[in-house]
C-alpha cells in the first residue's frame, strides 16, 4: 500500500509521512517511535524520528554542490537470514560472485562526474557529488536504496521539515535491471526524483501514468523485440524455441516479441520461464526442453545472471547445435563468451563507442584506492586471485594493465556509454537551471540555488544534446531513438570467442530499411551456411500450404493446385484462379495463354475435308462439261438438261460453301456459312424436287385427255426452283439482320484451351433454316417414292428416292452427332453432312448417266429409253 500527499496537508508534511509509511511496510529502514514532538513553523505537529539499523554505506561517494546517485547490480546475490524476532536482524549485505562489468558501469559513472566537475562548459564553477551503491540484483536491496537515497544517512528526522526539497540526490543513475527499477520507482516517484536507467528496457517502464519520473538512455525492449522479429523473418525461421527470465524484463519482453513474431507469421514451439532463484530441477526441465525440440533456433529474452545458470546447466550435457538469438543483456555481456556452445549466436546490442580517457581512468587504481574501498578491494583480490591465508597476498605489484576481464575491456563500450551519457543528461538539466549565459558568452551557476529533484524532472523531458558524436534526446516516454548494432559471436584464429558487429538496425527507418547487414555471419558450429530451422518445409511454387490438424500454423502439407490455379510464391497460402483466357502451366506456378483451336486448313482433318470438298466440286464441275459436251445427246435431252445443269451447280456450290467453315471464325465467315450453305441446298433440293414432279407430271401425261404437262412445262419448273429459293432466302435475311452469326471463344467445353467457332445468333433462324432444307427433302422424298414403280428406262424417282434417303438420313443423324460433338469436331461434323450429302444426290444422279454417256454409248439413244413406252416423253 502506498500513500499520496493528500491536499488538506503540507506538501512537505505529506510527503514525509509517505516516505515514513513506506519505510514502514517496506522493512528498509525501520522507523523508531518518536522521540519528541514539537509544533512546526506550519503550526502542525512534527515528530522527532531516528533510524533503526545501520544503513549500507555507498560503494562510491564523493561530496558536491548538487548530488546524483548510482545503483548498480555489482553483486549477484545478498545474504539470507533466518529471522529470530528476537533480536534485532543484521543488516542486508550482499554476497557472491562480483560482476566486473557491472563495476565498471559504476566507474563509468564516477569518470563521467570527474569529467563534468572538471568541464569548463558544463556546470564551470559547480561540484556535482555521487552515491554510488550496490543493490546485489535484488529488490529488497533496491528498495532499501531507494529509501536511502530519499532520506539520506542522518540518523535522526524532524517529519515537519520541508521534505519537499529535503531529497539526498537531485537524481538516481540506475538500475540496470527492470524488476528493481520498478520497486524503486514506486518509492521515489511520488517525491519527484527522475531515475534515468542505463539498462533497464521493460517496455512497460514507457508508461507514464505509472512512472512519470522515468528516463532511459537504452531503447526499449518494444523496439527489441520488434527487430529481433525482423532479423529471424529476414533469415527465414518459422519454427522457433523461446526461453525468457521469469521477471518483468523477461516476461514483458517476451510477450511483445512473441506478438510481433505472430505478425510475421514465426510459430514457437515452446516457451519456458526461468530464474536463477528457481530450483535446480525447474532450470534442468528447461534446458532438457531444449535439447529435445526440433527448433533449431532458440530465442533468449534473458537476464545475464539468469542466463549464465541456464548455460552452465547446458554445458554439463550439451544440446544439438542450436542457434542462439541473444537480447541486449546478455548478447553483448563479455562474461558469457566462455560458453562456447553459444558460438555464433547473435542478437542486437546498443551501438558500440567511445569514451576517451575511460580505460586509463578505469586502470588508474593505485594501492592507496584499493585499499580505501572495499569493493575495489574485493575486486582486486578476485581478479589477482590472492584471497585468503593460504594463497598469495597481493602487495601492491599486480599489473592491472595486464589483467584480462570485463572490467577492463573497453573495446565494446556499449551500456557503458549509456551510464556515461545518463550523467552527462542529468547534468545538462541541471546546469539549465543554475547557469545562465552573459553578453560575453561566458556561463554564471549559482551552486548555491535550492534545486528541486521536481525542476531536474521537468528539464530532463527537454534535454537535447551530443557528447562524443551521440546525439542524447528523450521522447515523450522517456524513450531515447532505438538503434541497434547486429552482434554476432564469431571464434578468432587464436581461438578466442569475440563480439563481431556485423549489421544496424534503426528503427526510424522504413521497415524495409530498418534491417542493414554488412558483414558476413558466422552461424552455429563456425558455418557460413545459413540454419534452417522450419516445423515443414517450404512449399514450392504451384503448391499451397493446408495446415495439420491440431499444429500450429507453420507445420503443414504442401498441397498442389487444384485444376485452373496457380502459386507464384513459395509457401503460399492459396492458389490464384488464373484468368478466364488463361490455364496453369504444368508447373502450376505461372498462368500461360490457353491455345486457341479452330478447324484449320493445316490440320490433317482440315485437309481432307477441304480436298473432299474441292473434289466434289471439281466433279460436279467435270459433270457439268461432259453434260454440256453431250448436251445433243438423248438422255442428257431426257433429262431436263436445263434442271440439270442448275443442279450442277448448285452442288458444286454446296461442296465448295463447306470450306467458310474451315479456317479462323471471322464476322463475315460465321454469316456466310450456314446462309450460303442454307441458300445453296434450298437450290440443289428445289431442283430436284423440280425433276421429280416433272417425271410424275410426264407419266400423268401419258393418260387418255390429259393435258398436265402444259401446266408444268419448263417456265413453271423454273418459278418453282425459283419460289423455293427465295423462301430460304428471306428466312437467312431475316435471320442476318435481327440476330446474324457471330465468332465467340467457347471457354466452357474445354477448360484448358479456347475453342473459336460461330455462335448462331438466333437459334430459331439456325433451326428454321435446316428445318426448311428437312421440310424439302421430306417432300421431294414422298413424290420420288410414289414414283418409284414407274417404267425403269424412263424412271429417274429411284434415284431420287435412295438420294433424298441418304440425304434425310444424313441431316437426321446429324443433329445428335452436332450437338453432342465438343469443339472443331462441330464444325466437322457439320462439314462431313454437307458434303455427304451432296455426294449422295451427285453419285445416284448424275454418275449412272455420265457412266452411260462414256462408257455405253449405245444406250443413249432415243430407240433405247423409248423401249417401254410408245410416247416420247421428255422430262
Amino acid at each position: 500500500m502506498r500513500l499520496s500527499p493528500a491536499p488538506a496537508l503540507d506538501p512537505s508534511l505529506a510527503g514525509s509521512l509517505v516516505l515514513l509509511h513506506l519505510a514502514v511496510v517496506a522493512g528498509g529502514l525501520a522507523l523508531l517511535s518518536s522521540a519528541s514532538t514539537s509544533t512546526s513553523a506550519s503550526g502542525l505537529e512534527s515528530v522527532r524520528c531516528r533510524l533503526q539499523g545501520t544503513p549500507p554505506p555507498p560503494v562510491f561517494s564523493q561530496d558536491g554542490d548538487f548530488v546524483i546517485g548510482g545503483v548498480f547490480s555489482i553483486h549477484y546475490y545478498i545474504n539470507t537470514l533466518d529471522h529470530s524476532y528476537t533480536s534485532m536482524p543484521e543488516p542486508l549485505q550482499c554476497t557472491g560472485r562480483m560482476d566486473s562489468r557491472e563495476l565498471r558501469f559504476s566507474r563509468a559513472m564516477v569518470f563521467a562526474v570527474e569529467e563534468i566537475n572538471n568541464s569548463s562548459y558544463l556546470l564551470p564553477g559547480v561540484t556535482l557529488g555521487y552515491q554510488v551503491h550496490d543493490s546485489c540484483s535484488s529488490v529488497p536491496m533496491a528498495v532499501k536504496v531507494a529509501f536511502q537515497l530519499a532520506n539520506g544517512l542522518d540518523p535522526m528526522f524532524d517529519t515537519g521539515e520541508q521534505c519537499s526539497g529535503s531529497a539526498t540526490v537531485t537524481a538516481i543513475v540506475g538500475e540496470s535491471a527492470s524488476t528493481p527499477t520498478i520497486r524503486m520507482l514506486r518509492i521515489i516517484g511520488p517525491f519527484g526524483i527522475p531515475q534515468v536507467s542505463h539498462f533497464s528496457t521493460c517496455a512497460c517502464l514507457s508508461d507514464k501514468k505509472q512512472y512519470p519520473t522515468f528516463f532511459r538512455t537504452i531503447p526499449s525492449d518494444q523496439f527489441q523485440a520488434a527487430a529481433l522479429a525482423h532479423l529471424i523473418r529476414h533469415f527465414g525461421w518459422t519454427w522457433i524455441g523461446a526461453v525468457r527470465s521469469d521477471s518483468d524484463y523477461g516476461n514483458n519482453g517476451m510477450a511483445a516479441f512473441l506478438q510481433a513474431a505472430q505478425e510475421e507469421g514465426i510459430c514457437v514451439e515452446y516457451s519456458e520461464a526461468f530464474s536463477r532463484t528457481n530450483p535446480l530441477s525447474r532450470v534442468q526441465r528447461v534446458a532438457d526442453v531444449i535439447r529435445s525440440s526440433t527448433a533449431r533456433v532458440v530465442v533468449a529474452f534473458v537476464s545475464s545472471g539468469d542466463m549464465r545458470i541456464l548455460l552452465e546447466e547446458m554445458d554439463r550435457l550439451p544440446p544439438p547445435p542450436r542457434q542462439w538469438i541473444g537480447s541486449e543483456t546478455w548478447v553483448t555481456d563479455p562474461d558469457m563468451l566462455r560458453f562456447g556452445l553459444c558460438a555464433g549466436a547473435i542478437g542486437f546490442g546498443i551501438q558500440r563507442s567511445v569514451i576517451p580517457g575511460l580505460r586509463d581512468f578505469l586502470l588508474d587504481l593505485s594501492p592507496q584506492k584499493v585499499s580505501n574501498s572495499p569493493l575495489l578491494t574485493e575486486f582486486w583480490e578476485g581478479a589477482f586471485g590472492c584471497v585468503g591465508v593460504e594463497e598469495k597476498v597481493c602487495d601492491g605489484s599486480e599489473d592491472i594493465q595486464q589483467l584480462q576481464t570485463p572490467y577492463t575491456d573497453t573495446s565494446q563500450l556499449r551500456v557503458t556509454n549509456m551510464v556515461y551519457k545518463a550523467v552527462y543528461a542529468i547534468a545538462h538539466a541541471i546546469h539549465s537551471i543554475v547557469c545562465e549565459e552573459r553578453e560575453n558568452s561566458s556561463v554564471n551557476c549559482d551552486k548555491n540555488l535550492n534545486v528541486k529533484p521536481t525542476q531536474v524532472l521537468e528539464r530532463l523531458r527537454r534535454v537535447n544534446f551530443s557528447r562524443n558524436g551521440y546525439q542524447v534526446s528523450f521522447d515523450a516516454n522517456g524513450d531515447p531513438v532505438a538503434t541497434y548494432e547486429l552482434v554476432n559471436w564469431q571464434i578468432r584464429e587464436n581461438g578466442k570467442m569475440e563480439f563481431v558487429t556485423v549489421g544496424r538496425y534503426d528503427a526510424s527507418l522504413p521497415l524495409d530499411q530498418r534491417l542493414d547487414i554488412k558483414r558476413e555471419i558466422t552461424w552455429v558450429k563456425n558455418s557460413t551456411q545459413v540454419p534452417v530451422s522450419v516445423c515443414s518445409e517450404s512449399c514450392p511454387p504451384g503448391t499451397r500450404k493446408a495446415v495439420q490438424k491440431g499444429k500450429p500454423v507453420c507445420c503443414y502439407d504442401c498441397i498442389q493446385c487444384a485444376e485452373g490455379e496457380i502459386s507464384n510464391n513459395t509457401d503460399s497460402s492459396d492458389c490464384l484462379i488464373c484468368p478466364e483466357e488463361y490455364w496453369p502451366n504444368t508447373e502450376r506456378d505461372r498462368c500461360i495463354l490457353k491455345p486457341v483451336e479452330f478447324l484449320s486448313f493445316h490440320e490433317v482433318l482440315g485437309i481432307i475435308l477441304t480436298a473432299c470438298s474441292v473434289g466434289g466440286a471439281c466433279l460436279a464441275i467435270a459433270t457439268a462439261a461432259v453434260f454440256y459436251r453431250h448436251r445433243t445427246s438423248a438422255i442428257v435431252r431426257a433429262n431436263n438438261s436445263e434442271l440439270s445443269f442448275l443442279l450442277l451447280f448448285s452442288l458444286a456450290m454446296c461442296f465448295l460453301c463447306s470450306l467458310t467453315f474451315i479456317g479462323r471464325p471471322s464476322d463475315w465467315s460465321c454469316m456466310l456459312r450456314h446462309t450460303a450453305f442454307g441458300i445453296t441446298s434450298v437450290l440443289c433440293i428445289s431442283c430436284v424436287l423440280g425433276k421429280t414432279i416433272v417425271v410424275l407430271m410426264a407419266f400423268r401425261a401419258t393418260l387418255p385427255a390429259s393435258n398436265v404437262m402444259k401446266w408444268f412445262g419448263p417456265p413453271q419448273q423454273r418459278l418453282t426452283v425459283v419460289s423455293f429459293t427465295f423462301v430460304q432466302a428471306l428466312i437467312c435475311t431475316l435471320w442476318l439482320v435481327l440476330s446474324p452469326p457471330f465468332p465467340i471463344k467457347n471457354l466452357t467445353t474445354y477448360k484448358e484451351k479456347i475453342i473459336l467457332e460461330c455462335d448462331v445468333g438466333s437459334a430459331i433462324g439456325f433451326w428454321a433454316v435446316l428445318g426448311y432444307i428437312g421440310l424439302l427433302s421430306l417432300l421431294c422424298f414422298v413424290l420420288a417414292f410414289l414414283a418409284r414403280k414407274l417404267p425403269d428406262n424412263f424412271n429417274e424417282a429411284k434415284f431420287i428416292t435412295f438420294s433424298m434417303l441418304i440425304f434425310c438420313a444424313v441431316w437426321i443423324t446429324f443433329i445428335p452427332a452436332y450437338v453432342s460433338s465438343p469443339g472443331k469436331f462441330t464444325v466437322a461434323v457439320e462439314i462431313f453432312a454437307i458434303i455427304t450429302s451432296s455426294f449422295g444426290l451427285f453419285f445416284l444422279l448424275f454418275v449412272p448417266k455420265c457412266f452411260i454417256i462414256l462408257f455405253r454409248p449405245e444406250k443413249n439413244t432415243k430407240k433405247h429409253l423409248m423401249a417401254k413406252t410408245s410416247n416420247d416423253i421428255r422430262y
